[in-house]
């Protein structure tokens, strides 16, 4: 019997799934719409947004939304449209550091407790679910403050706290790839264990994890937000949506925009992720197709 006789049947990949489903789903095709569409505005930002973000208007300080300002100025003078768009850079920037650093973490973590057993699984789980009985904002503003105030090292911090959350979905995830018989063959046909791990085990083992990361993205703007609140994300004179709210609801009954439109912006983007989320749920998933 040759070794591709033992083999798991070729099946259509993520990418061509996902595809179908997504022409049959409105939702999320609006929902990555969109996404793309901000994507782009970030990129763009300097040559769509009619003033520089830190460019002051000292006669026009907490003006009203008008033809000049399309959704007035700050308490400096500043268009709080052009901060808008400028924003979407830094904050979309924050929620994919930290997705990214969670996964280039958690994942590989997970996949050898979950693969190896014994003494490693149980070292490594009793590690996560001693960081996961930890609130997940108080740990980021622990570590942010033994590593430095700054958007990047925040993130960073964002990231290695939802770290665990992964290890633990990728380890479960393993414990039942490695029974395949599939795995047993390249064993036995002398395959080393980077091999086994990540041309075997980490394929069928890494869709629940596409769709957990893009729910963490919506998690991550908002731990952005609330870190950039307190002080420890965004820096003057960078701009983050957060940081936008964290400035604006001093003068929330004055010039209202500064707060709302920054708000706005995070509640349709987590929107959008936790509905890409659920699309790619629905789409990887075989059980749930057709619902």
């Amino acid at each position: 019997m040759s070794a591709t006789t033992l083999l798991p049947l070729q099946q259509d990949s993520i990418v061509v799934r996902f595809g179908r489903w997504l022409r049959r789903d409105i939702r999320g095709a609006l929902s990555l719409a969109f996404l793309l569409l901000l994507i782009v505005v970030a990129l763009l930002a300097p040559w769509i947004a009619p003033y520089s973000p830190t460019e002051q208007d000292y006669a026009n300080m907490l003006a009203e939304p008008s033809a000049r300002h399309w959704l007035g100025t700050d308490d400096l003078g500043r268009d709080v449209f052009s901060r808008l768009i400028h924003g979407t850079a830094s904050s979309l920037y924050a929620a994919f550091l930290a997705v990214g650093v969670a996964v280039l973490v958690g994942v590989p973590v997970g996949l050898v407790a979950g693969f190896m057993g014994g003494w490693v699984d149980l070292a490594i789980s009793r590690c996560i679910d001693t960081l996961l009985s930890f609130p997940a904002i108080v740990l980021a503003v622990a570590v942010t403050g033994a590593m430095g105030i700054g958007l990047t090292t925040a993130m960073l911090a964002v990231g290695l706290v939802f770290s665990p959350q992964l290890a633990r979905l990728v380890r479960a995830r393993t414990l039942v790839v490695r029974q395949e018989l599939y795995v047993d063959a390249a064993r036995c046909f002398g395959a080393s264990l980077p091999r086994l791990l990540l041309k075997h085990v980490l394929p069928n083992a890494i869709q629940p994890v596409l769709v957990q990361a893009t729910l963490l993205l919506a998690v991550a703007l908002l731990a952005e937000a609330s870190l950039s609140f307190l002080g420890l994300g965004v820096q003057p004179p960078d701009v983050s949506w957060g940081m936008m709210i964290a400035r604006g609801y001093m003068y929330m009954e004055i010039a209202p925009a500064q707060m709302y439109v920054p708000g706005l912006a995070i509640l349709l983007t987590a929107i959008a992720f936790n509905t890409l989320g659920e699309s790619l749920r629905v789409a990887l998933d075989p059980t749930l197709r057709g619902r």
